[in-house]
């Protein structure tokens, strides 16, 4: 144990680790489960942000498919997924509209609790049951994304027809800003 470790970090670090492996795994069987015969790509340092998920996979930023999490405006004990592409930032009135509410981004303990993956690794796999997931317009623009797989060191290569099918999504949304000419 080095001098900045204690019994108390090291007990966070292992929960923190066994819920991202666990959470991984529950991406898999999500996946495997509904027929998917993909790969899980998973790296030894991170890739919870668009840019480190990008030099990870071998493509550009814009192709990263980031899953926001939101408080559910109607019902805050809910969360709100919003799939978007990693080129583009949430538009407030937009999001407003479409879901009746300020998007309010969710914060620490509630991300695990309200999503079933842990920070970084938030993905439209194997949510919490009262998670609503929805695909941002923005991600229309290619045929194939990279969302994480449930930790901040895994992603998988999907086309957007499986996406919609193999995240449950609710349907499309259009709260994206950034991406159009």
């Amino acid at each position: 144990m080095s001098a900045a470790t204690t019994p108390a970090t090291e007990t966070a670090h292992a929960s923190t680790r066994d819920a991202a492996e666990a959470s991984v795994e529950a991406a898999r069987r999500h996946l495997l489960a509904r027929g998917w015969s993909g790969e899980i790509l998973e790296f030894e340092e991170s890739s919870a942000t668009v840019e480190l998920a990008a030099v990870k996979v071998g493509t550009e930023p814009a192709r990263i498919a980031k899953t926001l999490g939101f408080y559910d405006p109607s019902e805050p004990a809910r969360a709100v997924l919003v799939v978007a592409a990693g080129d583009v930032k949430v538009n407030g009135g937009a999001f407003k509209r479409t879901f009746g509410g300020k998007p309010r981004m969710l914060q620490g303990d509630d991300v695990l609790a309200l999503t079933g993956h842990p920070i970084g690794g938030v993905c439209p796999f194997a949510n919490a049951p009262s998670a609503r997931v929805f695909l941002d317009e923005s991600l229309r623009r290619f045929e194939t994304v990279y969302p994480a797989a449930g930790t901040s060191t895994s992603a998988v290569q999907i086309d957007l027809a499986d996406l919609e099918r193999l995240s449950d999504a609710e349907g499309w949304v259009d709260v994206a800003t950034g991406w159009r000419e």
